[in-house]
């Protein structure tokens, strides 16, 4: 069903977007400028993403200068990665120009539509484009906003003509306390993002804030098989929250998972809705994935969106940049790229790996530990699931956001992992990594490129130097 264009809230008619390349700043600006806003916005560098923004029409400027403010900005929106002393974020406040957080600004963007939020300490991105593949593919034109691309730089986002607004709900600053959806997903809740949460407790008294958010009326759909999401379900319950639709392995799940059948880079699922079992493909490995796939299914359903539907065209998906991306093969070796940065990530992707690899074929890993905070808390179990590898390199920390830590570097990793018995070396040097990797890989073995930051940028070196 069409729905008309809301008209764009006054402060977003001219926005300058801070860091506008970014994978969730870049999604809002997208939609904006699709809405008919005079976007513009900064970023470090010049990219795929901001060259895609471009094609838009929405102005980019590449360094950060005051003088990019144009005089009749009318707000300048930012994340929570924007520093305080940003030299366009000072300017704006010395003008007076409305400062908006990105979350602020999605929000806006849902107003009038039917939101639908992916939450999650893990699969957000994954399951927020399963939904935005599969709804499109059955002319429900929605509109998405999703933390990654789902094939060409720029698709990480759009604007569509139906009722349904698919976004990514991002729990890592409490910005997703922002959104009122209609139907929300919890896909698992750990303790991550140790800058902003101090405990467990935090972590839960942030996600039932979030699905406190959800609209009368609407539903919550949570895993049954996590602990913490199994916590959750009963702290929400006891606070006479939303109606709740459960999905997993579990017998009491209210969409049981009967059989996840893996077939290569592929699987077939059976899900049991209303007694009646539902078979389709899931065209990414991995147990974990077969998961976000039946949570799309729930979250699909509690829209109004026949099951039989939904699951014909759920094996649309075939994958999102960064997840399990083949980047393609050289002498016999594949090369894929993994955004896992968490351990129960890590994990995940690589005992589906695993799986595809066969009897014969090695995983050697290239892991970029994310962020001095994560690693300080989660190295050890960082270097716990490299021991799933047959052999791996780790590099320096990834910064982002972070200034270093004192006695906080790589070597917590290692350590960790040669304890568990891995065969990890460091290697500080990342211009080295094609050369090193090609020394280790033969025909059959699968490497794997891994980590949130620039990691990613290795995969196509590598490839080179494999098929040289």
């Amino acid at each position: 069903m069409s729905t008309p264009t809301p008209s764009l809230p006054p402060a977003l008619e001219r926005p300058h977007f801070i860091g506008i390349g970014g994978a969730g700043m870049s999604g809002i600006a997208k939609i904006l400028a699709q809405r008919g806003a005079r976007v513009a916005g900064s970023d470090t560098k010049d990219s795929e993403t901001v060259q895609a923004l471009r094609a838009h029409g929405v102005t980019v400027h590449i360094g950060h200068d005051a003088a990019h403010l144009a005089p009749d900005t009318t707000a300048v929106v930012v994340s929570s990665a924007i520093r305080q002393e940003n030299t366009e974020l000072a300017a704006a406040r010395e003008r007076g120009v409305p400062v908006v957080h990105r979350s602020d600004a999605l929000a806006a963007l849902m107003e009038g539509t039917r939101p639908l939020a992916v939450a999650g300490t893990h699969g957000k991105t994954t399951t927020t484009s399963m939904l935005a593949v599969a709804l499109s593919a059955l002319d429900l034109e929605p509109s998405y906003a999703i933390g990654g691309d789902l094939d060409v730089p720029g698709s990480n986002a759009h604007h569509g003509s139906g009722e349904i607004f698919v976004a990514e709900a991002d729990e890592s600053d409490r910005s997703f306390h922002t959104y009122s959806p209609e139907v929300a997903i919890v896909l698992n809740v750990e303790l991550d993002h140790h800058a902003n949460y101090a405990s467990m407790e935090e972590i839960y008294d942030s996600f039932l804030t979030f699905a406190g958010k959800i609209r009368p009326g609407g539903t919550l759909v949570v895993a049954a098989d996590q602990p913490g999401a199994v916590e959750l379900t009963s702290r929400v319950r006891a606070a006479g929250g939303p109606r709740i639709v459960t999905f997993g392995e579990s017998e009491g799940a209210d969409l049981r998972i009967t059989r996840i059948e893996p077939r290569g880079l592929t699987s077939e699922v059976t899900v049991l809705v209303d007694g009646e079992p539902v078979t389709f493909t899931v065209s990414v490995p991995g147990r974990h994935y077969a998961h976000n796939a039946v949570a799309a299914l729930a979250a699909g359903i509690a829209m109004g969106v026949p099951a039989g539907e939904l699951a014909a065209v759920l094996a649309r998906y075939t994958g999102v940049k960064r997840r399990l991306q083949l980047k393609g093969e050289a002498a016999g070796v594949q090369v894929i790229d993994s955004y896992a940065h968490h351990p129960t990530e890590m994990a995940a992707d690589l005992e589906a790996i695993r799986s595809a690899a066969g009897p014969d074929g090695r995983v050697l890993v290239v892991f970029q530990p994310h962020l001095f905070s994560r690693t300080r808390e989660l190295g050890a179990e960082m270097g716990a699931a490299l021991a799933m590898a047959d052999a791996s390199l780790v590099l320096d920390i990834y910064p982002a956001r972070e200034d270093p830590v004192p006695g906080v570097t790589s070597d917590l990793v290692i350590d960790a992992a040669r304890a568990a018995g891995a065969d990890v070396a460091a290697e500080h040097d990342k211009a080295a990594v094609p050369d090193v990797v090609a020394g280790m890989a033969k025909a059959g073995d699968l490497v794997l490129t891994m980590g949130a930051g620039d990691v990613t940028d290795l995969g196509p070196l590598v490839l080179a130097r494999l098929g040289s």
